[in-house]
């Protein structure tokens, strides 16, 4: 008999209890048969001693093996040895020994390689439940230490059995040894005090410092059911329930239920919205019901009957022979799906909540008969919490959604997000308690504004350009078609269209206008379409010409699209990366200081930083003029590295673009808003108000005294009015040549007078462009050499 290594009892099992007990029931038994047989038990007892002892070994009790059976047999009759799970066993050991044939039956089940073993035994919180044991039998307190104990043994077919085990501890006497140590009520508050101090219980109950005297009866019950329920629960619970290791767990649960090994299980969400099914996102989803689709028909996807059940009575459907099943409905999508997984019998049960449906529920089995409408009743348990799990699921996402929808459409900025949620706070406690709130204007004041903006060089005319050559792409593949026609059929009409395609060519040759596409859509559609499918029926050669061209028009506007698809993608692109990019290093600049930010596509991305403390909570790290400093620079820097990023990613593509950048420098604090109405911040107040103007029209200023633009391909330009803020942004520039950012080229401009703002000034600087794969600190290249390259 193996006992623990440390153990504060030693242990010796004895069955003098059930002796005493038997011969105080001789003194009073009336019954003649009843006395008879007593008598001979205890005398045929007597003749082992051991018995009344104690045994304190494994060959022991093996040797005593019929003697302990026959003193055992009121406490383990004969007659229940089939039904009932019983043992003699020790507290806290794995020891059994006397059981019923039941329980020798589910240990042979288990297999030879299966160690009987409690769930979760734990050596040092065993010992000190064994010291716990003694004092309050010993001792006489009443600490409740008292715990679900359970073993968990695999049947035949492999599937897991959960036992909850009792215990029976009307036979045990405890008693101390000469090792023992007296314990007194100071010591069991300090030992209560410390429960995972395993070292001072070791202390107060040294080692088998005490005897263990008598034996324990364990007796156990099957909860598999209840246990796989209670494990359903907490994977409920868990957040990511449609993670692949939760569905896994899930499953096994209904292995569990079911006793079948390689049940699956499978979940199709309904969308009400759309009135369809679909499937539920997460890896390792499964949906037996669309198979493969990713959304179907409702009544499409189930058929008739099963509709009418899920749908409509929100009752189990159950196919107990899925293959006799689609014989009988040939045409049902659901048949034909379950049998293209193997599966040969399948119960659908309705996930609802107050009559509207969430989901269904899959159970499928790859035998026939093995699920059905008896079985199906199994579930009725369960689902009540699988509801709730899928409306939390439910509410979660559409949470998500909203999340989405805030983070994507609105401009509520993490770094300011704790006044809204403090007003948030605010207008629920107003609500809760007079029914009247209002949400509070948000404002902060002494604010310092940066901005900047990388924008397309003449995009206007980029983007007309591309509709020009459009139009005369298309104008040209209709002379050509009219020519071939003209060539085969001598009709007045085809000179005529020939004639009025000219004098389109030639208008916008020269030029294009707010009309002129327009004017070629008309043509299109009033003269030469029906030229066209003339020329479709009557000329059989010409037909796949016409059909070629048809296709290569868009089919919404009639117009061909690949010149300013070109155009659009790239914008696209370019905007997308630009935004990306300077998403990413703003997280970083986060780190030197939380402030606001936002950014904005147009024909290229603008952003505005706003930065001050009245934007913070932070009264650790109160804000310092240091970190505006610091901001610029990272602001200067990140514009150069997005102008790198603005022709490196044209380098596949077939159209080329070039930008400009420019940095607004204001050197006053400013006053900032959010306004409900537009959901983002502006400027509050008439003073204020000038920052947003000369926003609007700083890139399109010209220097002074010419006609040239402040903005510059290749170059960034940084307005300002300030000569401190010149002398900045003048380290800023030597520091960033020194990095191999900007070149030694650098022109001091003023800037001409625009409506409502006058004496800004400018430094513009050269732009180094770095290609990728090279060594930033040596190859750099000029805004020539840069488009030479792409060229």
């Amino acid at each position: 008999m193996k006992k623990q290594k440390d153990f504060p009892l030693n242990i010796k099992i004895s069955f003098h209890k059930i002796t005493q007990l038997y011969r105080r029931q001789l003194e009073c038994e009336t019954s003649t048969i009843s006395r008879e047989y007593i008598e001979k038990m205890l005398n045929y007892v007597a003749q082992f001693p051991a018995l009344t002892e104690g045994i304190e070994s494994g060959e022991d009790l093996v040797k005593y093996k019929d003697p302990i059976k026959i003193l055992m047999k009121d406490l383990f009759p004969e007659i229940l040895s089939e039904n009932q799970i019983k043992a003699i066993s020790i507290p806290f050991h794995n020891v059994i020994f006397n059981s019923t044939a039941r329980f020798r039956q589910i240990l042979k089940e288990a297999g030879e390689n299966y160690n009987l073993s409690m769930r979760n035994l734990n050596e040092d919180l065993d010992y000190i439940f064994a010291c716990i044991m003694i004092l309050n039998t010993h001792y006489g307190y009443d600490i409740d230490f008292s715990r679900p104990l359970y073993y968990d043994i695999p049947d035949e077919k492999g599937i897991i059995r959960h036992y909850r085990i009792d215990l029976n501890s009307d036979f045990v006497e405890i008693e101390p040894t000469e090792q023992a140590i007296e314990i007194s009520d100071r010591d069991v508050d300090s030992l209560l005090q410390n429960i995972e101090d395993i070292e001072l219980w070791k202390k107060k109950f040294p080692p088998r410092s005490w005897i263990f005297k008598g034996f324990t009866i364990i007796t156990l019950t099957d909860v598999t059911v209840d246990d796989a329920i209670s494990d359903l629960k907490t994977t409920l619970l868990q957040r990511n329930t449609s993670g692949k290791e939760e569905v896994e767990k899930f499953e096994e649960i209904f292995k569990s239920i079911y006793k079948i090994p390689d049940l699956r299980v499978g979940f199709t969400l309904y969308n009400e919205q759309e009135s369809c099914f679909e499937k539920m996102g997460g890896k390792g989803t499964n949906s037996f019901i669309l198979n493969s689709e990713s959304t179907l028909d409702c009544r499409a996807a189930m058929g008739d009957d099963a509709y009418e059940a899920l749908m409509q009575q929100h009752t189990y459907f159950s196919i107990s022979n899925i293959e006799q099943y689609t014989k009988d409905h040939p045409d049902n999508l659901l048949g034909k799906n379950l049998m293209e997984r193997g599966v040969k019998s399948a119960i659908l049960a309705p996930i609802a909540k107050n009559d509207i449906l969430l989901g269904v529920l899959e159970i499928a089995s790859f035998r026939k008969n093995e699920l059905n409408s008896v079985n199906a009743t199994k579930l009725e348990d369960i689902l009540p919490y699988i509801v709730t799990a899928v409306e939390r699921n439910k509410t979660e996402y559409e949470n998500r959604v909203k999340a989405v929808i805030q983070s994507e459409c609105t401009s509520i900025h993490p770094s300011v997000l704790w006044i809204f949620e403090k007003e948030a706070r605010k207008f629920i406690k107003d609500l809760d308690e007079d029914g009247l709130a209002s949400f509070k204007d948000i404002s902060f004041e002494n604010i310092h504004p940066l901005f900047g903006q990388i924008d397309i060089v003449a995009s206007s005319e980029a983007r007309n350009d591309a509709i020009q050559r459009d139009l005369l792409d298309q104008l040209l593949l209709i002379r050509k078609i009219v020519d071939e026609a003209e060539a085969r059929e001598k009709l007045d009409i085809y000179e005529q269209i020939k004639f009025r395609i000219k004098e389109f060519e030639d208008e916008l040759s020269q030029s294009l206008n707010a009309s002129s596409e327009q004017k070629v859509f008309n043509l299109l559609q009033r003269e030469i379409r029906p030229v066209l499918d003339h020329i479709q029926k009557q000329t059989p050669r010409l037909k796949e010409s016409v059909e070629n061209y048809r296709k290569k028009i868009n089919s919404d506007t009639g117009i061909i699209y690949n010149h300013r698809k070109n155009y659009d993608e790239a914008v696209q692109q370019i905007n997308r990366t630009m935004a990306r990019y300077i998403d990413r290093k703003q997280v970083e600049a986060q780190k030197i200081y939380p402030h606001y930010f936002e950014r904005y596509k147009t024909d290229g991305v603008e952003h505005n930083i706003y930065i001050g403390a009245a934007l913070t909570n932070d009264r650790i790290k109160p804000f310092d003029e240091v970190y505006l400093f610091n901001l610029r620079l990272w602001q200067l820097s990140t514009m150069c590295e997005m102008e790198n990023r603005f022709y490196q990613v044209q380098e596949n593509m077939p159209l080329k673009l070039e930008a400009a950048s420019l940095i607004l420098v204001y050197n006053s604090t400013l006053s900032i808003r959010y306004r409900m109405d537009e959901k983002k911040f502006d400027v509050d107040g008439t003073y204020n108000a000038r920052y947003e103007i000369i926003k609007k029209r700083i890139d399109k200023a010209f220097i002074k005294g010419t006609e040239e633009r402040i903005t510059e391909k290749g170059k960034i330009a940084i307005i300002y009015s300030n000569r401190k803020d010149e002398r900045e942004y003048l380290r800023y520039i030597e520091y960033l040549q020194a990095k191999k950012y900007l070149g030694q080229n650098v022109e001091m401009l003023e800037m001409e007078d625009v409506q409502g703002v006058i004496g800004l000034k400018a430094i513009r600087v050269d732009v180094l462009y770095n290609m990728p794969g090279e060594d930033s600190s040596e190859q750099v290249i000029t805004y020539e050499d840069l488009i030479n390259e792409l060229d």
